[in-house]
C-alpha cells in the first residue's frame, strides 16, 4: 500500500472514530465556531523541528508568529531547535520512533537529506506543490528545486539562497586590528599557523582556531555522501571515487591540524563540542571557517555586534551540498502535510513572516529603519538564527551595512559558480544498506577526533582506514562507482 492510501485509510479511520465518540457523547445541534472565529475549524499545531543552537527567546518569537500564522493559514507553529552538532543524531531517533513533527531541516550535511528521502522520511510534495506551493516555485530559483529532486521528485523546500559553496576564513577583526595583524595572504591551512602563534602568545585565554565538532579540514574533493570518506577530485578526468582518507590532500590537512591542536590553537573539547555559538557571543575567538555568501561579513558583524572579515578558503563550486544545503521537509508522518505546505508557501512568499522568524519581533529584537533596512536590538541576542535554514533569504530586510543591491549581487554569485564534476548524481545505498551502517558507526567513533586534530594521524589514520574498510566502506564505493559510471554515461 502506498503512503497516500495508508494516510487515506488513517484519515477515513480517524473520521469513523469521532463520529462514533461523537454519537456516544449524544453530540447535539451545536457546532464549534474555531478558535479563530472564521473558519468554523479550530486552529492545527505545526510542530517544526530545525538546527542550530536552541535560542531562549524561541518560545516567545513563535507566539507571535502563531498569531500571524493563524490569521493567514489557521495554524500556530511550534518550533523546536537542536543544537548543530547533536542534529543529525536526534533527528534520526526521532523519525524512527514517530516522533509528531510535521516540518523539519534536512540538508547533505545534516540528516542527510537524499538518503532521508528514500528511506521514507520525508513526504513526496509533488502534488502538494501543486495545490498549495504554486507561489513559492515562482519565487525561488530553479535551479534549487531542479537540484533537490530525488529520483525526479521534489521531498524538499530548498532555502533560495547562494547557490555556489565557497569556504573562507572568517577573523575577529578586533583581535586582527589590536595585533596589525596582515591576512591578505591567508588562503591554505598551512598559511595561518603565523596568526595562530602570535594570538595564543598575545591572547592566551582565547580560543585562536574556533570549531566544532562538524569541521573537516578543506580539499578540492566533492563528497559523494557528506561527512563520509568517498569523494571525486574537483578536477578529475576519469570520476573515480576515492577514499579521502587515503589522499595526500587529505593526509597533509590531518597532519596540520594535529600540529594546531598540540599547539593549543584548537580548543581540547573541539571533537565533542556541539557549537561555537558561546564563542562567537563572546566574541572570544579568532578565526574559524565558515561557508559565506555575498556581503556576508555585513550579516555576521551585525549578528555578532563586533567586525567579522574573511579571506576565501576555496573556489565558489557548485555542488549537491550547496544546492541541498538548506532545505526543509515535510515529515512523512505529518498529521497535516496540506497545512504544512501552506505555511511553507507563505514563509518563502510573505516578507513579514519570514523576517519575524529570522529577526524576532519588531521593536523587541530588531526595529525597522525604513522599508528596506533594519537595525538589531540588545535583545536580539536572546534569538540569533541562522538565517540560511529558515527559508528564502532574499524576502529578508537589509542591514546597515548592505546595499540596496543586495540581493542582486546573490543572484551574481550564483550565476557565475563552476558546477562540481558530480552535480546532480544522487547515490542509491539501498544495496549497501547494511555496510553503509557500519561505515556510519565508525565514521561517529572518529572521525570528528580525526579531523579536528585531536588524534594523531601519524598513529592512528592507518587504523582508522582499517577500520572503515572492515567495516565494509570498499563495497560500497564499488556500488556509487558503478552507479556514477551509469550516471555518467547518461549525463556526460
Amino acid at each position: 500500500m502506498n503512503k497516500k492510501k495508508r494516510r487515506l485509510s488513517f484519515v477515513l479511520a480517524s473520521l469513523m472514530s469521532l463520529v462514533l465518540v461523537l454519537s456516544a457523547c449524544g453530540g447535539g445541534g451545536g457546532s464549534d465556531s474555531g478558535a479563530d472565529g472564521s473558519s468554523g475549524e479550530k486552529p492545527v499545531e505545526l510542530i517544526w523541528y530545525t538546527i542550530g543552537t536552541p535560542q531562549k527567546d524561541v518560545d516567545r518569537v513563535m507566539e507571535e508568529v502563531s498569531k500571524y500564522t493563524q490569521e493567514k493559514i489557521n495554524a500556530t507553529v511550534t518550533m523546536k531547535m537542536v543544537d548543530w552538532g547533536d542534529y543529525a543524531q536526534k533527528m534520526q531517533v526521532n523519525v524512527a520512533s514517530g516522533e509528531p513533527m510535521d516540518i523539519l531541516f534536512t540538508s547533505s550535511g545534516g540528516f542527510d537529506y537524499v538518503q532521508n528521502a528514500r528511506k521514507g522520511a520525508f513526504l513526496e510534495l509533488d502534488e502538494l506543490l501543486e495545490q498549495h506551493g504554486k507561489e513559492l516555485t515562482q519565487v525561488l530559483d530553479p535551479a534549487f528545486l531542479n537540484g533537490s529532486k530525488v529520483d525526479g521528485h521534489n521531498y524538499g523546500i530548498p532555502a533560495n539562497k547562494e547557490l555556489p559553496q565557497q569556504e573562507v576564513w572568517r577573523f575577529n577583526k578586533t583581535l586582527l586590528d589590536k595585533y596589525n595583524l596582515d591576512i591578505s595572504n591567508v588562503r591554505t591551512l598551512d598559511s595561518l599557523e603565523p596568526l595562530l602563534k602570535t594570538i595564543k602568545e598575545k591572547e592566551p585565554t582565547v580560543t585562536a582556531f574556533a570549531m566544532d565538532k562538524q569541521y573537516v579540514p578543506y580539499v578540492p574533493y566533492d563528497y559523494i555522501i557528506q561527512n563520509l570518506p568517498m569523494a571525486v577530485k574537483l578536477d578529475t578526468q576519469d570520476y573515480k571515487i576515492v577514499n579521502i582518507l587515503e589522499t595526500d590532500e587529505m593526509k597533509a590537512a590531518l597532519k596540520t591540524m594535529h600540529k594546531y591542536y598540540k599547539a593549543g590553537y584548537v580548543s581540547p573539547e573541539a571533537a565533542t563540542t556541539g557549537s561555537t555559538n558561546d564563542l562567537t557571543t563572546s566574541g572570544n575567538w579568532f578565526l574559524d571557517r565558515a561557508q559565506t555568501q555575498p556581503l556576508a561579513e555585513n550579516l555576521w558583524s551585525a549578528s555578532y555586534g563586533y567586525p567579522v572579515v574573511t579571506t576565501p578558503a576555496s573556489d565558489a563550486i557548485i555542488t549537491n551540498m550547496s544546492v541541498q544545503g538548506s532545505i526543509m521537509a515535510i515529515s512523512a508522518n505529518s498529521e497535516y502535510p496540506e497545512k504544512a505546505m501552506q505555511f511553507l508557501n507563505l514563509l518563502n512568499t510573505d516578507p513579514v513572516l519570514r523576517n519575524m522568524v529570522d529577526s524576532g519581533i519588531e521593536g523587541v529584537h530588531y526595529k525597522k529603519v525604513d522599508d528596506k533596512y533594519m537595525e538589531n536590538l540588545p535583545e536580539s541576542k536572546s534569538y540569533d538564527m541562522p538565517s540560511y535554514s529558515l527559508g528564502n533569504n532574499m524576502l529578508l530586510y537589509l542591514n546597515a551595512n548592505d546595499p540596496d543591491n543586495k540581493w542582486d549581487e546573490f543572484k551574481k554569485f550564483n550565476a557565475e559558480g563552476v558546477n562540481s564534476p558530480i552535480l546532480g548524481f544522487n547515490f542509491d545505498a539501498s544495496k549497501v544498506s547494511t555496510e553503509l551502517a557500519a561505515v556510519q558507526n565508525v565514521k561517529e567513533q572518529f572521525w570528528a577526533a580525526l579531523m579536528t586534530g585531536t588524534l594523531d594521524p601519524e598513529q592512528n589514520l592507518d587504523q582508522v582506514i582499517d577500520k572503515f574498510n572492515e567495516a565494509g566502506l570498499p563495497k560500497v564505493m564499488a556500488e556509487a562507482q558503478t552507479q556514477l559510471d551509469a550516471w555518467k554515461a547518461e549525463n556526460q
